[in-house]
């Protein structure tokens, strides 16, 4: 067994054994809360910085597969689990997480006390940590740990947003006489590190989609039907091309949907503020309240900003849905613009459904605006 160490910046250390790849990692270290989808997690480029720690404590038991990737890569900084299972038992699965994880150059750790680890961020808050198989001396590490980065303030998108405008065919599914959907509708996606799903969700509703980089400017796209605004890492406010990029589609009246870090940027653009939450929420099973129709939807999500309420309110925007768990908006509406936004993931994978009307709506804003 080959040990492997995680240390926080407040000192404490974990002691474990590797799996994956050898070396050292380092980042924000947060917990995800779902039981299943840790392919999804591992490629979604909002984890771009970060150490995710799963809380359900079997991971790997269905292996990885070719069809479950979100993005073109592995995006987390490290892994930890309580128990990686060296048996991958799935129809579709064509390597084990541990594979997967040495052909893309991924630390992780298992057998450590994830349900103490999770304790210490919810209670502390979101720490810098240090994974490491090279360097097991506990001094040194915490050293590093402390000499982080933190979240606030780092621009990420900038390492994840396509390096090119792209037209999207890849998800374009056919019927059964082999006849393309009709794209009725010229979507611009903004990427601010999209998920596949987001691509797929709003193709398979008849949308033409182009995808473009995150400092595009807004005479380019100003012509499209509407506006996607996707999620992300990192710290909305210094997202500031992105930012300028909105403000300009918003003088113009454009039907837009921001989805979690999309969210975000929206709002500043409107005028509103974003915070730092203490933990974040990581996870397929939080709880939101659709303040239009008062039912509950469970959602999933990766985000560790937040839109100030007051500060929307202000500049007339509205709350459409708030987070059950701590209140925080987890949904915007302009009072006069065909704008809207939710902080969630409404395209899921991993997660439910139960938000996926959203895009129905996008649609309905774009088709009245027409």
């Amino acid at each position: 067994m080959k040990l492997a160490k995680l240390a926080l910046e407040d000192g404490t250390v974990f002691t474990g054994r590797s799996f994956g790849a050898d070396g050292e990692r380092s980042g924000e270290v947060v917990f995800h809360t779902a039981m299943s989808g840790y392919q999804e997690v591992l490629t979604d480029p909002s984890y771009k910085g970060q150490i995710v720690t799963m809380t359900y404590p079997h991971i790997g038991n269905y292996g990885v597969n070719e069809e479950d990737w979100e993005s073109g890569k592995v995006w987390v900084e490290g892994f930890v689990a309580r128990e990686f299972s060296k048996v991958s038992s799935n129809h579709r699965s064509k390597a084990t997480l541990d594979d997967y994880f040495k052909t893309h150059g991924i630390v992780a750790i298992d057998d450590i006390d994830t349900r103490a680890l999770t304790r210490k961020l919810r209670q502390t808050g979101s720490m810098s940590g240090v994974l490491s198989t090279v360097e097991l001396d506990d001094a040194k590490l915490v050293a590093k740990a402390k000499g982080i980065p933190k979240m606030g303030g780092l621009d990420l998108v900038k390492y994840v947003t396509s390096d090119r405008a792209r037209h999207w065919t890849e998800f374009v599914k056919h019927d059964a006489n082999a006849k393309p959907p009709v794209l009725k509708h010229k979507v611009a996606l903004i990427d601010c590190g999209a998920k596949y799903n987001i691509v797929r969700s709003l193709v398979n509703r008849g949308c033409d989609v182009t995808v473009y980089p995150a400092n595009v400017d807004c005479k380019e796209i100003q012509n499209y039907d509407g506006i996607c605004l996707s999620n992300g890492p990192g710290d909305p406010e210094v997202v500031t091309y992105t930012i300028e990029c909105v403000k300009g589609l918003l003088k113009k009246e454009k039907p837009i949907f921001g989805i979690c870090l999309g969210h975000q940027i929206l709002g500043l653009a409107l005028g509103a503020k974003t915070y730092k939450l203490k933990f974040g929420h990581h996870g397929a099973n939080h709880p939101i309240r659709n303040e239009i129709t008062k039912k509950v939807e469970i959602t999933s999500q990766n985000h560790g900003f937040a839109v100030e309420q007051k500060s929307l309110e202000a500049v007339g925007g509205e709350v459409t849905h708030v987070n059950l768990n701590d209140g925080a908006v987890e949904g915007l509406r302009h009072k006069s613009l065909p704008v809207f936004s939710v902080q969630y993931h409404p395209e899921a994978s991993p997660g439910p459904h139960d938000a996926s009307y959203l895009f129905d709506q996008f649609l309905k804003n774009i088709e009245a605006k027409k």
